[in-house]
C-alpha cells in the first residue's frame, strides 16, 4: 500500500506523554492536521501544547475495549503504538512491564487486524538484544538474549509483529530505537538517560554524577532524526519494507566520557564524575554501534545529527528554557 490508498489520515498515538510520543505527536499534527491526530496518554498528563492542539483521550491501552472505543470513536485508521515501561524502570518491576509492553501490544494488533486498519508502528529498541550479541557494528539478523524484561518484551514484540503481518496481514512496522537525546521531555526511566541529564545538569549546576562509566559506549540519537525516521519508515511504499521484525537504526556512538568533553566546549567549567550503580550492567548488554545499512537501503534512512551538532542545540535550547 501507498499514501494513495487512504484518502485521510487519521492516526491515534498512544503513550503521546512519552519522550518520542509527545514530540512525535507535535510532528504528524503539523503534516496530517491536529484534528487528525488522537493523543492518547494514561499516567503522564499531556503537555499544554498536546492537550491544546488537538484532540486528547485518557487512555489505558491495556484495555482493550476502551482501545478500540477510541478507535472506533475517531475512525482511526493508524496507529503508533508507544505505550512502555522502559529498562531501568522494568527492572523494578518486572510483572508491570510485562503486562504494560504486551499486553498492549497485542490488543494494538488484534483491533488492527479485525478493524483492517491502515497501519501500524511499534518502537523496539537496542535492548532487544544482550551480552552474547555483537557488540560493534551489531547486525540487522543477529541473537537476541536480552538480559533485561523490558529487552525481553522486545523481542516477544518483534516476534509478535512479525506474525501479524505474516498470518493476518497487518501493515506493522518497527525500528529499533538506541538511545534517545531530547531537550522537550524528562529521562523516563531508560539506561540511557544520562545522555538526557547530564545536559540539564551542566547547566543548571555545571556538574554532573554519571551513573555510568566514563568509557560506557552506547549508540545515540538526536530526537529529531527519531522522528523523521519514524515517519519516513511509516510513509514508505509497504513493497520496499523486507524487515517485519524491526529495522535496526543508528546514528551515532559516544562514551559517556566523549559527550562530557563535547560539553565543556561549550561550558568549559562544567565538571563530571562517575559514579556506576545497577544500570551499568544492562549498558554493558548492549552494542557499542549499529549496522543499520538495512533501514538506509529500504527506505533511504540518513540521521541528519552527529555529536557536535546535537550537542549545541541541546544547550541552546535548554539554556533558553532556564532563562
Amino acid at each position: 500500500m501507498n499514501s494513495s490508498d487512504i484518502s485521510r489520515k487519521v492516526v491515534l498515538i498512544t503513550g503521546a506523554t512519552g519522550q518520542i510520543g509527545s514530540e512525535l505527536t507535535t510532528r504528524l499534527r503539523q503534516l496530517y492536521g491536529a484534528e487528525n491526530v488522537i493523543a492518547a496518554g494514561h499516567t503522564t498528563p499531556p503537555s499544554e501544547e498536546i492537550e491544546k492542539s488537538g484532540p486528547f483521550e485518557k487512555l489505558d491501552a491495556t484495555s482493550k475495549e476502551a482501545l478500540e472505543a477510541v478507535v472506533k470513536k475517531y475512525q482511526v485508521n493508524i496507529i503508533y503504538h508507544l505505550v512502555s515501561i522502559l529498562s531501568a524502570a522494568g527492572e523494578k518491576n518486572p510483572d508491570l512491564a510485562w503486562e504494560v509492553n504486551m499486553k498492549s501490544l497485542k490488543n494494538v494488533l488484534d483491533i488492527a487486524r479485525d478493524l483492517k486498519l491502515y497501519r501500524v508502528f511499534w518502537p523496539s529498541s537496542i535492548a532487544a538484544f544482550g551480552p552474547t550479541t555483537p557488540r560493534e557494528n551489531t547486525p540487522q539478523k543477529t541473537i537476541l538474549e536480552p538480559s533485561t524484561v523490558y529487552g525481553i518484551t522486545k523481542v516477544t514484540g518483534e516476534l509478535l509483529c512479525n506474525y501479524y503481518f505474516n498470518k493476518y496481514g497487518v501493515d506493522v512496522r518497527s525500528v529499533r530505537y538506541p538511545g534517545l537525546i531530547s531537550y522537550k521531555t524528562p529521562p523516563g526511566g531508560g539506561t540511557s538517560d544520562y545522555a538526557v541529564a547530564i545536559y540539564f545538569e551542566a547547566v543548571k549546576t555545571g556538574h554532573y554524577q554519571s551513573f555510568v562509566r566514563e568509557d560506557t559506549v552506547l549508540p545515540m540519537m538526536y530526537m529529531p532524526d527519531a522522528i523523521e525516521g519514524t515517519i519516513k519508515l511509516m510513509e514508505a511504499d509497504a513493497g520496499r519494507i523486507t524487515i517485519r521484525h524491526s529495522y535496526n537504526l543508528g546514528s551515532m556512538s559516544f562514551s559517556a566520557g566523549e559527550l562530557a568533553l563535547e560539553i565543556k566546549k561549550h561550558i568549559p567549567d562544567f565538571t563530571c564524575d562517575y559514579q556506576p550503580d545497577e544500570r551499568q550492567k544492562i549498558a554493558d548488554s548492549w552494542p557499542k554501534s549499529i549496522d543499520d545499512s538495512q533501514a538506509r537501503k529500504d527506505w533511504e534512512w540518513q540521521p541528519a545529527y552527529d555529536l557536535s551538532r546535537m550537542t549545541q542545540d541541546m544547550l541552546e535550547n535548554i539554556k533558553k528554557m532556564f532563562n
